[in-house]
């Protein structure tokens, strides 16, 4: 198994005192300079974590089993074979069709702090050698949210995986098309369905990875088209949410409804697959469902 690709941060600190002599006290310069972010609260069960220990864990509280947030790059880092990433169209960037009201300021700014163009980072890479086109999901822009760059680069990426005989993996983390674009954004619905419906008539492997959350107009779409359908543990999965259905239907829905626990039980994931297990799990998959010279042509 590949190791942990996260590396942990060194600290430094000012000085370390194993006691205090009787009647000194410390100066505020002298104290240990103890650095922001070094420890990171779970969400879920409120265990206090070091930072390092939960980089080195994949993002795991390793108390309660909840998954924090990772970028597409981490995701990268953490599923393909060091050094073995083409990305495609990195600098396709959504415009403003609509002109929506503070939409094109807070694209730039969401641009600059996570350094991405928009919301899903495509290529391809290899899977212990063998190879695979690759779209992952930030949910740090937009909320993963699906517009049109997003639409129109996972389309470019099946269709040249179609032309490469390829198979596909998406990580989906989104919470449907983007409101600011409107019309323009639920067209990629379709868009990609076709391109990915193509990618099938040709006989070629789709996966898809549903990670917390993948909701509203991308699980209506190409999330839910894979061959294989891989859930990460606790994640939601569903069109509308919880909290709406329940007070559409005016009932209180069952104990975990829409979690990846829920749906393989009902049938609509094949798999629950840990972090950690991950690329293992991808590998054995591709393995089995490739053409006897995909890895030769590596």
């Amino acid at each position: 198994m590949k190791r942990n690709p996260f590396k942990a941060r060194k600290y430094a600190v000012s000085k370390i005192y194993h006691a205090n002599p009787p009647g000194i006290e410390r100066s505020h310069e002298e104290r240990p300079n103890i650095p922001q972010g070094i420890m990171t609260k779970c969400p879920s069960c409120g265990k206090i974590i070091y930072t390092k220990l939960l980089i080195k864990n994949y993002k795991r509280c390793d108390e309660c089993g909840y998954n924090f947030k990772v970028s597409a790059n981490e995701r990268i880092a953490m599923t393909l074979d060091d050094g073995e990433f083409i990305e495609f169209d990195a600098h396709m960037a959504s415009r403003d069709p609509l002109r929506f009201p503070g939409y094109a300021d807070k694209l730039v700014k969401t641009q600059a702090q996570t350094g991405l163009a928009d919301g899903i980072v495509t290529g391809k890479g290899k899977i212990e050698g063998y190879p695979v086109m690759v779209g992952i999901m930030d949910p740090a822009f937009f909320m993963g949210s699906m517009g049109t760059t997003v639409g129109e680069k996972l389309t470019r990426l099946f269709e040249r995986a179609t032309m490469e005989q390829l198979p596909v993996i998406v990580f989906t983390a989104s919470g449907g098309a983007r409101m600011q674009e409107g019309i323009f954004s639920l067209m990629q619905m379709a868009k990609v369905s076709a391109a990915v419906a193509k990618h099938s008539q040709a006989g070629l492997l789709y996966i898809t990875v549903l990670t917390d959350p993948t909701t509203g107009g991308v699980t209506a779409s190409f999330a839910m088209l894979g061959d294989i359908l891989i859930g990460e543990p606790g994640a939601l999965i569903g069109f509308a949410g919880p909290r709406v259905i329940e007070q559409t239907i005016n009932q209180k829905l069952p104990e975990g409804f829409q979690r990846s626990e829920f749906l393989l039980e009902h049938g609509f994931l094949d798999l629950i697959v840990p972090r950690d297990q991950m690329r293992q799990v991808l590998a054995t998959l591709l393995k089995l469902h490739s053409n006897a010279g995909n890895k030769a042509q590596s």
